[in-house]
């Protein structure tokens, strides 16, 4: 049976998370490597409680530049690749143990259950959250854009999405955390969009946003989340609009026509979709209801 180094990579934010994260794998890791991209010796501590290897990397804003770096230390055959504000539950460690043992693939997607403000996220695009993390050595590595989808060689195979294959994410606990994300991660890619090639044009900021909006809460049904599902939806939107006039702002701001016609005509476009949407929202519910209803007459 081969055996499985855990690699964490850590900044600043997320030590006191970190614990939360070690104490789910105590029974299923032979290695487990920190990547201490941190400015305080506090990692250190909290890795001699569980006996872990850490090695130094120099600050990141995010954790994808240093990701390979950390599997580079690690000395195992089977790679698992977690973050600080995640948890391995029983019985994916389960599965886990199972794979490593008779694997069938070189590399494994993981579903991923999103936490955010306390209540699991199941729609608005935030589930199964499929995500490469469990793989052998050599066959995943990642670039350094954010949020980029590693690179793989070899044959991949995805976990069956059901709730006892989900690597649990406390993805943002409060609202300040999200925003503080939000900043980072954003300027990030908007530097990465900028330097792309990509003009700026002023009707980003009004299109990619209430798209962001359209298809997170109707799309990807986040009405069915409550109110969790409409609040992150209008973040998410928030979050575009953010982002496209950090673009903006690296090319200094500059002056484009855009007189009130043609603000409304964009508004009107967009209007149009949202009428479009609602629609569609409305007679998948109301048509599911009406089924439901005939189904328990009919009982």
């Amino acid at each position: 049976m081969g055996k499985i180094s855990v690699v964490i990579n850590v900044i600043e934010p997320e030590i006191d998370v970190l614990p939360r994260a070690l104490n789910s794998i105590r029974t299923l890791a032979d290695e487990i490597v920190l990547v201490d991209m941190t400015s305080s010796s506090k990692l250190r501590e909290i890795a001699g409680k569980y006996s872990a290897v850490v090695h130094k990397h120099k600050k990141e804003p995010y954790v994808e530049i240093a990701r390979n770096f950390g599997i580079h230390k690690a000395k195992n055959e089977w790679i698992l690749v977690m973050d600080p504000d995640e948890e391995i539950t029983p019985s994916l460690a389960m599965v886990v143990k199972k794979i490593i043992k008779n694997p069938d693939a070189d590399y494994y997607r993981l579903p991923r259950k999103n936490i955010i403000f306390g209540k699991w996220i199941k729609h608005s695009r935030w589930w199964p959250d499929m995500n490469i993390r469990l793989f052998k050595k050599g066959h995943v590595s990642w670039n350094e854009i954010i949020h980029a989808v590693p690179l793989t060689t070899g044959v991949g195979k995805d976990l069956e999405v059901k709730e006892e294959n989900g690597l649990i994410h406390f993805h943002h606990e409060r609202v300040e955390q999200y925003i503080e994300r939000l900043n980072r991660y954003t300027t990030q890619q908007a530097k990465n969009i900028y330097e792309s090639g990509y003009e700026f044009d002023w009707r980003d900021i009004v299109k990619k946003p209430i798209n962001e909006f359209l298809s997170r809460y109707f799309q990807g049904e986040g009405y069915k989340d409550g109110l969790h599902g409409l609040a992150l939806c209008l973040l998410q939107a928030f979050s575009e609009l953010v982002l496209y006039l950090k673009v903006w702002q690296l090319d200094n701001f500059k002056e484009q026509h855009a007189d009130l016609e043609e603000v409304i005509a964009e508004l009107k476009e967009s209007e149009s979709d949202l009428h479009y949407w609602e629609s569609d929202a409305l007679l998948k519910e109301v048509g599911g209801l009406k089924h439901r209803i005939k189904r328990k007459l009919k009982l």
